[in-house]
C-alpha cells in the first residue's frame, strides 16, 4: 500500500506509473495522466497558492480533480464544494474554512463567493505550468456532510486518513477502469477516484443531469471494470435498459442500507461480476466491507479490531475508531468522537443470530404513537415483492398517533400497485409488527434522490 511520507496526492500518483493508457474522463473531456506531468489547468501558478485556503467550485468533476492534483501538498485548505450546496450556505462555511482563494470555471455554488476573495479560473485545458518546489505540506481536505436543508458541517481529512482505507486487501488490476455515480467532492467518490489514481487505473466520472442508462453506456465505451454507487443509483440502473457494452468485473455499493433485494438483482444483471458492499461515512471513514453477497455484516467484525479499527454497537448505534477518521469538525465546536474516541455514526443496526443488519438512521425514525419505525426496514420488507421495483417510506402527520408509515411504491410495468398492495400487506403482516405496516401506499413514477446518491425522505 502506499503511504504518504509527506508525498502529495499527485507525487503518489506518479510513483505508481504515468502510462500512456492511464486517463481520467468525464461526458465532455478525457485527460490522459501521463499529460499532466509538466501541465496545469490554473491561470496561476500552484507556487502563488501556498500555504492559503481555497474553495474548489465546479459543476463538472474533472476540474476539480485537476485542481486537486496541482495543490494537494501546497495549499493548506482545500474546500470540495458539490454542485447541490445551496449558494445560502456559503458564506458562513467560507468563513468557517477561512477561505481567501476560489478555484474555479465559473460554476459550482462558490463561482461569485459572498466575501471579497482572490478568483483563480480552473478548467481542463493542459498547458504548460512550472511544477511547485515542494509539495511536502500536509493538505487539510475539507468535505462536507451531506445533509438536505440544514448547513452541512465541515469535516477535516488529511491524505493519510483517506488512503488508509486502500488497505483492505481488495486486489485490483492497475490496468483496472474504476466508474462512479458518486461525486468526489462527497466522500465515497473521493475513495473511488483514489482507488483509480494510487492504484494505476484509470477513472470515468458521471455527470450531472446524466442518466443511469447513459453513464453506464459511456462507461461501458470506456471499458469500465469497476464501478461503484448507492443502492439507490442501482435501484435506478435496473429499472432503465443496462447496455450491452457494460459488463464490469466488480459492483461496489455504499451509502445507504443494502438489502438482500438489490444485492441479488444485482448478480443477476452481472452473472459475472463480484458483488460487495461497504459501510463508510464522511466522519468515520471506510469501516468495511462485505463480499460475500449477503447483507448485514458477520457480528465477528464488530468482536474485534480488523485491519487497525475497532467497533462498538451502543444503544443500537454503530460506532467507529480508526486511522481512517476525519480529524475533526472545522469551525461549529462540536467533538467529531464520543468519550471512547469513536464515532457515534447514528446507523442502527439489529444482531440476528450470527450476522448484523442495518436498520436504519437514528434521525430518520418515525415516531408512531411512541413506538419507533426505522423506513429502511420497511422498505426492504416492500421490494421483496417482485413487481415492485422501489419504496420510499416515510412519516406523515397524524392527530392520532403522531406519525403514520406511508410507502411510495414503484411499480414494474404492466403490473399496478392496485394489484399488488393486499400481497404487499400480506409480506408486512408476517413480518413486521402492526405499527411498521403503512397506512397509506401510493403509486409513483420516479423517487427523488439527492446528488449524494441518498434517497430524499422528507416527511409526506
Amino acid at each position: 500500500m502506499l503511504q504518504p511520507e509527506h508525498r502529495s496526492l499527485w507525487e503518489l500518483t506518479a510513483r505508481v506509473g504515468l502510462s500512456t493508457r492511464r486517463f481520467i474522463s468525464d461526458a465532455s473531456s478525457r485527460i490522459a495522466v501521463a499529460d499532466l506531468a509538466g501541465c496545469g489547468t490554473l491561470d496561476a501558478s500552484p507556487e502563488a497558492l501556498r500555504g492559503r485556503s481555497v474553495v474548489i467550485s465546479s459543476t463538472r468533476q474533472l476540474p476539480t480533480v485537476l485542481a486537486l492534483l496541482q495543490l494537494d501538498g501546497v495549499a493548506h485548505r482545500v474546500l470540495l464544494c458539490p454542485p447541490d450546496l445551496a449558494s445560502a450556505h456559503m458564506p458562513l462555511i467560507m468563513d468557517e474554512a477561512d477561505a481567501d482563494v476560489v478555484v474555479s470555471d465559473g460554476t459550482g455554488p462558490a463561482a461569485e463567493p459572498p466575501t471579497p476573495v482572490r478568483i483563480i479560473s480552473c478548467g481542463t485545458a493542459l498547458a504548460p505550468a512550472t511544477t511547485p518546489r515542494d509539495r511536502s505540506g500536509t493538505t487539510e481536505w475539507l468535505l462536507l456532510t451531506s445533509g438536505t436543508t440544514a448547513r452541512p458541517k465541515i469535516v477535516v481529512h488529511t491524505l493519510a486518513s483517506l488512503i488508509a482505507p486502500l488497505e483492505d486487501g481488495l486486489s485490483v488490476s492497475s490496468e483496472a477502469v474504476w466508474g462512479t455515480f458518486y461525486d468526489v467532492r462527497r466522500y465515497g467518490g473521493l475513495q473511488i477516484l483514489l482507488r483509480a489514481l494510487l492504484g494505476g487505473g484509470s477513472l470515468v466520472l458521471s455527470q450531472s443531469g446524466e442518466t443511469a442508462r447513459d453513464f453506464l453506456a459511456r462507461a461501458g465505451q470506456s471499458g469500465v471494470t469497476h464501478i461503484s454507487g448507492t443502492p439507490s443509483h442501482w435501484r435506478r440502473a435496473l429499472m432503465s435498459e443496462i447496455p450491452s457494452c457494460f459488463s464490469p468485473k466488480y459492483v461496489r455499493l455504499s451509502g445507504e442500507a443494502v438489502d438482500q433485494v438489490i444485492l441479488n438483482n444485482l448478480a443477476l444483471a452481472f452473472p459475472k461480476a463480484s458483488i460487495a458492499h461497504a459501510f463508510a461515512s464522511t466522519e468515520a471513514g471506510v469501516a468495511f466491507d462485505v463480499r460475500d453477497g449477503k447483507a448485514g455484516f458477520p457480528a465477528t467484525i464488530v468482536r474485534g479490531a480488523n485491519n487497525n479499527i475497532e467497533m462498538r454497537v451502543v444503544d443500537g448505534s454503530l460506532r467507529i475508531r480508526s486511522n481512517r477518521m476525519a480529524s475533526r469538525y472545522l469551525g461549529n465546536g462540536r467533538s467529531l468522537v464520543d468519550e471512547d474516541g469513536s464515532v457515534d455514526t447514528g446507523d442502527m443496526v439489529e444482531l440476528r443470530g450470527d450476522r448484523y443488519y442495518f436498520v436504519g438512521r437514528r434521525e430518520g425514525i418515525i415516531n408512531v404513537g411512541g413506538l419507533k419505525v426505522h423506513p429502511e426496514e420497511v422498505e426492504a420488507v416492500i421490494n421483496r415483492h417482485p413487481d415492485v421495483q422501489i419504496a420510499r417510506v416515510r412519516g406523515r402527520s397524524s392527530p392520532i398517533t403522531g406519525a403514520i408509515v406511508v410507502a411510495d411504491v414503484i411499480v414494474r410495468k404492466p403490473k399496478s400497485l392496485t394489484s399488488i398492495t393486499d400481497e404487499i400487506l400480506k409480506t408486512c403482516r408476517r413480518v413486521l409488527p402492526p405499527h411498521k405496516i403503512p397506512v397509506i401506499m401510493r403509486e409513483v413514477q420516479s423517487i427523488d434522490i439527492m446528488e449524494s446518491g441518498k434517497m430524499i425522505r422528507r416527511r409526506a
